[in-house]
Order: C-alpha cells, then sequence, then structure tokens
C-alpha cells in the first residue's frame, strides 16, 4: 500500500484543521498530530531522519532532563511574557553562562521555548512542562525507560531475538543490573516510585476519561442499591495514588455508595488522606478483599503483565463478583467511539514499552477471550481505539441479570 502523496496530505490536513478551529471536533486534535507526522515522513529524507531521531531529538530529552534538576521551565514561567534576560536566567539556574545559551539555543530550535527582543521566554509547552507531575515524568522516562530502549539492540542480539517471556529477564532487568520485576525494583529504588505514579497521572492528562464518554449515571449510579449490591460504588484496583478516583469523584461528586483505592502497600503508604476515597492495601496478585462491588476498574493495569498474569488477575477479582448479577466489561457504542478516540495514543509508544518495562509480552486477544469465560459469557467490547480492543484497562461491571 502506497503512502498518501504530500498534496493528498496537505488536504487532509486543512479538513482537520477547519474541524479543530471550528467546533473542536472530538478527535481532531489527534489527526492533526497524526497527519503532520505523515507530512514529516513523507518530506523528510534519510539523512534528515537520521540528524532529527538520532542526533536533535535524544540531545533534546538530555537537555530537558537537566532543565527539570535546574528548574529552567518554572524560571521561564514565573518570568511571564517579559522574559529572562540571559544573564538573569543564568544566575537563577545556576548554570554557566554560555553552557545555558547553547542548550537554550536547541530547546528554541526544537519549540520547546522562545527568544524573543534578547530574552528567553517561555511557551505554553515549557509552562505545562513546569508543573511537578511533569517534571516528574521526565525524571522517570530518562532516568528509568531510556536506559532500557537504549540497550533494546545489545539485549535482543544477545538473547538470539526472541520475545521476552520472563518479568526478571528483559531489557529493563540488563539495563538496570537488577533481577527484580519492575514494579518491585520501583519500590526498591525511591523516588522512581513516586517519579512513576507521577508519570501515570500525567499520562492522559488534557484526554478523555473512561467516565466522559461512559454513562456512569445510568449504568452505575441509577438503581444502585447497597443492600443488592453492597455499599461500594467503585473500586479502583490498581490505582496509584488515586488520582483517577479523585478525579472521578469531583466529576460525580453525587454518587451513590463508597469509593475505594486499592494498591500495593507502598504505593498506598504515599497516597495521603482523602475525604473522597478510601485507601487499601492489595496486591491485585491475591484474592479481592472487597466483594459485591458495584464495578471494578483496572485502568492501565492488563497491558503489563503477560496472559498468564493476567488471567491471573481476573481469576483473584472473580470470586468478588456478587452471586446473581453477570459482570460484563462496559459496551461502547458508536456515539461514544468518538469520544475514546480523541484519547488515543499519537505515539505509538504501547508495545514498546511493554517490552521495556517488565520483559514479558503483550497481552492480546486471547486474554480478552478468557476475560469475556471469567467474568460471566456475552459480549466482549473494551473501550479503546477505533473499535480495537483496548488493552489498557477493563471495566467489570454487575449489571442485574
Amino acid at each position: 500500500m502506497s503512502s498518501p502523496s504530500v498534496p493528498a496530505l496537505l488536504e487532509r490536513i486543512a479538513a482537520a484543521g477547519k474541524a479543530y478551529e471550528h467546533n473542536q471536533e472530538s478527535g481532531s486534535r489527534e489527526d492533526l498530530i497524526d497527519l503532520s507526522q505523515s507530512l514529516v515522513a513523507a518530506l523528510e529524507i534519510p539523512s534528515e531522519f537520521i540528524q532529527r531521531s538520532f542526533w536533535s531529538e535524544p540531545a533534546k530529552s538530555a537537555h530537558i532532563r537537566l532543565a527539570v534538576d535546574v528548574e529552567l521551565f518554572q524560571h521561564l514561567r514565573d518570568a511571564g511574557a517579559a522574559g529572562l534576560s540571559p544573564a538573569a536566567l543564568a544566575s537563577k539556574t545556576g548554570l554557566d553562562a554560555p553552557l545555558l545559551q547553547r542548550i537554550l539555543r536547541h530547546l528554541a530550535a526544537t519549540k520547546v521555548v522562545a527568544f524573543r527582543a534578547g530574552r528567553w521566554c517561555g511557551t505554553p509547552l515549557s509552562d505545562g512542562l513546569a508543573e511537578q507531575r511533569y517534571q516528574h515524568s521526565v525524571a522517570f522516562c530518562y532516568d528509568v525507560a531510556r536506559p532500557s530502549f537504549a540497550g533494546f539492540p545489545a539485549y535482543f542480539r544477545a538473547t538470539g531475538y526472541r520475545q521476552p517471556t520472563s518479568l526478571t529477564d528483559g531489557p529493563f532487568q540488563t539495563a538496570h543490573k537488577t533481577k527484580l520485576p519492575f514494579f518491585d525494583w520501583l519500590v526498591a529504588t525511591p523516588p522512581h516510585l513516586a517519579h512513576f505514579d507521577s508519570f501515570m497521572s500525567a499520562y492522559r492528562a488534557g484526554k478523555p476519561n473512561w467516565w466522559d464518554f461512559y454513562p456512569v449515571v445510568e449504568r452505575l449510579a441509577a438503581g444502585f442499591d447497597p443492600q443488592t449490591h453492597g455499599d461500594v460504588l467503585l473500586v479502583d484496583v490498581g490505582g496509584g495514588r488515586g488520582h483517577d478516583l479523585a478525579h472521578f469523584a469531583q466529576v460525580h461528586g453525587s454518587h451513590p455508595g463508597r469509593l475505594v483505592l486499592q494498591d500495593r502497600e507502598p504505593v498506598i503508604a504515599t497516597a495521603g488522606q482523602s475525604d473522597r476515597f478510601e485507601a487499601q492495601a492489595h496486591d491485585f496478585f491475591t484474592p479481592q478483599p472487597v466483594a459485591g462491588a458495584r464495578a471494578y476498574a483496572l485502568h492501565s493495569i492488563l497491558h503489563d503483565w503477560d496472559d498468564a498474569e493476567g488471567v491471573r488477575i481476573l481469576e483473584n477479582l472473580k470470586p468478588a463478583l456478587k452471586r446473581g448479577v453477570l459482570a460484563r466489561p462496559a459496551q461502547r457504542d458508536r456515539a461514544v467511539r468518538g469520544q475514546a478516540d480523541a484519547g488515543r495514543d499519537v505515539h505509538g509508544h504501547d508495545d514498546a514499552g511493554a517490552l521495556r518495562g517488565a520483559g514479558a509480552h503483550r497481552a492480546g486477544l486471547a486474554r480478552h477471550r478468557r476475560a469475556r469465560g471469567l467474568a460471566g459469557g456475552g459480549d466482549l467490547q473494551l473501550p479503546g481505539r477505533g473499535g480495537e480492543c483496548h488493552r489498557g484497562g477493563v471495566g467489570l461491571e454487575q449489571i442485574d441479570r
């Protein structure tokens, strides 16, 4: 199949641009990004691709990681539209002025910061990166994920180009010289755990959440009866420090029933107190302690584990489902499909991330077919991209049969 021509791409970009400008049509922003990347691919020659991918972008990543250490983006954000002179910014960051200038010139060339009237200024992007969750995300991606990716060629060359199947022997373990599984390593090496949690909280920032397109009021809240279903409305299994659950409670403030956050004890210990939900230490490889909840959410959980481990997670959840009701994954109809697509991953990094992170292969349709059986049968269609099965999350909802 041939690639679209440049004129055809320009026409599609113009159409997507109108959709974005006039009514913020769902998915139009992602379409523009995707089409822009296609246009670059159509125009870029191999030498430019190499210079960008293997020189400019790695340097940009390193400069941004350094910027986190010296709070560069915070200083530019606080200076506002007036910006800062090179000397003033060097003084605030503690960087040698010539070195800072070289770093900033590259960040300006890659559109991260701006230089106007002899002064360095922030951009909407750099101002956003000044937030703590993005500062932590940069540190996690650079310090934890990047070494794994850098070691891909040597690792797979040494293993005969076989797909990793062990949680303790993958590119991640080789890069960090450990035999611990990814999540155990995070717990054992602070502050990586906190940085990872911030990365997860920022992962879908600015994109639709499942409750934005799932009919929460009609399907979860309506008909909720503590005598029938128990007094728990929603359990967020493996929910980190509660960023999803806190947002859910904020949007659906009048929800009935209790909200329960679950994660491993070291994570729950950092969650802090909340009047919006209860925090409970729980390992999802052990039996689910909250029985009969109206719904159980697993956001970005199953995709971190191979099929066998994914089935174990669901097997431990199954006994908690109340007798006399049918648990089924949430259905998605055509009306809400576009809203889910508006949050799609425009950088296509999911599968590479799975190989990097856990050293285990990506779960496929086989797991979801097994989930259907564990849940009690019925059609299985998970919210995802363009009607595909979404490998990042499952919502098991208790429905009266």
